[in-house]
């Protein structure tokens, strides 16, 4: 009986001084932007603009459903990234992928977009609001390499003058390349 107890005394001490793998991360914060999904003929349009191929790298902030780096890979054969903040939102574009069948082109990362590394990006695209783009742009012009390009469904950056925008029946999208000014 003593044995059992030293035992026992000794596997509780070991759980509490002992760090453990199976800590869950601490909570993310609170979204900063409602889930409004793209269209898809805006999504379309947003990847044609951006000129998406083969060995483009997709990064997609604001990620929601998935819909932008699933049909970037499946449509133009690019590896695509889906940043989102909001489990839920990363749960749902996960059920997305595994019925698009392109789990090996597509990853999705429950983070902050703001502190997540998105230097491997060649191509990123935005839903966010205007005040969040702006706010972005130092990270984008800090991280990416010049000539990425860059595409925002509905908001633009402010005075950084697009290269071009496009009307995708009555939505707006904006084209820029890095360095963003």
């Amino acid at each position: 009986m003593r044995l059992r107890a030293f035992v026992l005394s000794f596997a509780i001490l070991a759980a509490l001084v002992a760090p453990s793998s199976a800590q869950q991360p601490a909570p993310l914060r609170s979204p900063d932007v409602i889930f409004v999904p793209t269209p898809q003929e805006v999504v379309d349009a947003m990847l044609k603009l951006a000129k998406v191929t083969n060995s483009d790298v997709v990064y997609d902030l604001g990620s929601g459903d998935g819909r932008i780096p699933i049909t970037a890979a499946r449509t133009y054969g690019a590896r695509g990234v889906g940043i989102d903040i909001d489990p839920q939102r990363i749960r749902e574009a996960t059920e997305n992928l595994k019925a698009s069948g392109q789990e090996s082109r597509v990853r999705f990362l429950n983070q902050d977009l703001f502190t997540t590394n998105i230097s491997e990006a060649t191509v990123v695209t935005l839903y966010l609001l205007p005040s969040l783009n702006l706010k972005l742009i130092p990270k984008l012009n800090a991280e990416l390499k010049p000539g990425t390009r860059v595409v925002s469904h509905a908001f633009d950056m402010g005075d950084a003058k697009p290269i071009s925008t496009q009307n995708v029946n009555g939505r707006t999208i904006y084209f820029w390349t890095i360095p963003i000014k």
